[in-house]
């Protein structure tokens, strides 16, 4: 071999090792996994959404009938209930808006109080568990749901009240934390990982905005309470699910068990209990001391990041409000309302399973390196067309916002739904962001501890961080629905405006960010 050809041949062995080395980061850890984190998400969804347009329904009719058996009893017809389109008005939609205000307050409150000591508990006895038991909160609330509009007469419309509190025992803070972190593990590459999470949103979109609304409406026509046996089923479904995941137990938990003497093992179950005990409190003390120590010494991106995630979290909150804005401002029924939801869905649906993923894979060839020793530098590209692409989100959910608040007619409403629906790919940059290691700049405690570098527990302060941005639009979205039905006409935009602003908050908490080369460790 001449001196020219000796180059040439390294060159080529080393593009080879490259190549090999970036199809192995390509291809995720566990299929299995991630099928099964799908199908869990898509279930849970589903079935979260089968309840959604039911719920409101029975509450309208229960607050409905209540009215008129005060003002006008003849409008009561025997053995039916009020007919829908005589609820449109401005008392039962005000009282309908408050319940709808307690409800998504009190669930997500609880599950905002739980987040941390159920996420130990994950990281304690499995993720498995706390997921099972993640489900019950879930269908005990379509139980209740049921038992109360069933049995109308024995049970105030105020009951209803009552079900959301159980969160207490996990809810979709919980539930995304664990999920969340789990993908994000299951992924060492920056493309598969935001194409995973692209993947996430978009069952999540299929199942909440798109099955779960047409299915709802569907089934309302044929019997109110079929929506809500549908989903209590599905939880069913979802049982052995759970199962095929990781377990992810703590890693510190074997590290410990190898150096505990044999004979402990000998020790009583009651002894082994209070140890057990013990431990878990150890380490839901210690999950408080670095969330608070994350917090209170966090670096300079990581907490714009977290403002920005609590402004679109904010924002995001309209959705709730989207079935009964659409069926009092446009006079149309809730199952009607249930399959206009669904046609939005769809293109979310297009833009987080194909669109996105496609330009992402054709803007890899231009940032990626392909060689180990430039992954800092493909890091740091990789964190700015992250924030580009979060940027065009949030100015197409500004625009969308608007649009919707602003929309005269239903005809004029789609096409804003439509634009509305292009932001939906927000989560899958702002998500991918989190793993970078620009965050962990800053404080040097953040930088040296492990703790930090948890995927649990920075999904769970992010998760956090979004439920209280929700719990403030469950408070705030609702009371200014209350006050466009007052004021009507073009105020009935009100809660949309407000979400617009939020949005444009999170845009300009993302510009602040500074993804450098020099400054990535």
């Amino acid at each position: 071999m001449t001196d020219d050809e000796e180059p040439r041949a390294s060159a080529g062995l080393d593009g080879e090792r490259d190549g090999h080395y970036r199809r192995n980061q390509l291809e995720p850890k566990s299929p299995q996994a991630i099928r099964a984190t799908l199908a869990l998400v898509a279930l849970v969804n589903l079935s979260w959404s089968l309840y959604q347009l039911p719920l409101i329904r029975i509450v309208e009719s229960r607050l409905c009938h209540d009215y008129y058996a005060v003002n006008d009893p003849s409008v009561i017809p025997p053995y039916a209930r009020v007919p829908e389109a005589l609820c449109k008005i401005d008392p039962v939609q005000e009282a309908l808006g408050r319940i709808q205000r307690v409800m998504e307050t009190s669930w997500v409150a609880g599950d905002f109080i739980m987040t941390i000591p159920l996420v130990s508990l994950a990281e304690f006895y499995g993720r498995r568990y706390v997921l099972w038991l993640n489900l019950v909160p879930r269908a005990l609330l379509l139980a209740w749901t049921l038992t109360v509009g069933y049995f109308g007469q024995g049970l105030p419309v105020s009951a209803l009240m009552m079900g959301p509190f159980l969160s207490l025992l996990g809810g979709d803070c919980v539930f995304n934390s664990i999920v969340y972190s789990l993908v994000s593990g299951l992924a060492d590459d920056h493309i598969v990982r935001a194409t995973f999470f692209g993947f996430m949103n978009a069952v999540s979109s299929i199942s909440a905005s798109q099955l779960g609304p047409a299915l709802a409406s569907g089934t309302m026509s044929i019997s109110l309470w079929l929506p809500l046996w549908i989903g209590i089923v599905l939880l069913l479904i979802a049982l052995p699910i759970i199962s095929l995941l990781p377990s992810g137990l703590a890693s510190h938990l074997n590290l410990a068990s190898a150096d505990v003497d044999d004979a402990t093992h000998l020790l009583s179950p009651i002894i082994r209990t209070s140890t057990s005990k013990r431990e878990l409190t150890t380490m839901v003390a210690k999950r408080f001391r670095a969330i608070l120590g994350t917090l209170t010494t966090p670096s300079r991106n990581f907490n714009i990041l977290l403002l920005c995630f609590f402004c679109t979290s904010l924002a995001s909150s309209d959705t709730k409000l989207l079935p009964q804005y659409i069926s009092t401002r446009y006079h149309w029924a809730i199952a009607s309302v249930g399959y206009l939801l669904s046609c939005k869905a769809v293109l979310n649906f297009l833009v987080l399973t194909f669109i996105i993923p496609v330009l992402l894979r054709l803007r890899e060839p231009l940032t990626s390196t392909g060689a180990s020793s430039m992954q800092m530098q493909k890091q740091d590209t990789a964190d700015r067309a992250h924030i580009h692409h979060a940027h065009i989100c949030i100015a197409l959910s500004v625009l969308g916002a608007i649009a919707i608040a602003l929309s005269p007619t239903i005809w004029l409403l789609v096409p804003s739904l439509l634009l509305y629906g292009l932001g939906i790919a927000l989560p899958m940059f702002t998500y991918s962001l989190l793993s970078s290691p620009s965050l962990a700049l800053g404080g040097s405690n953040l930088s040296a501890s492990e703790d930090w570098r948890s995927e649990t527990q920075v999904f769970s302060i992010v998760m956090l961080t979004r439920a209280v941005g929700t719990l403030l639009g469950a408070v705030l979205m609702p009371t200014l629905w209350i006050v466009a039905i007052r004021l009507k006409g073009a105020a009935f935009g009100l809660p949309y405006i407000a979400s617009a602003v939020c949005y444009g908050l999170g845009g300009i908490m993302l510009a602040k960010m500074k993804m450098a080369a020099s400054h990535i460790p």
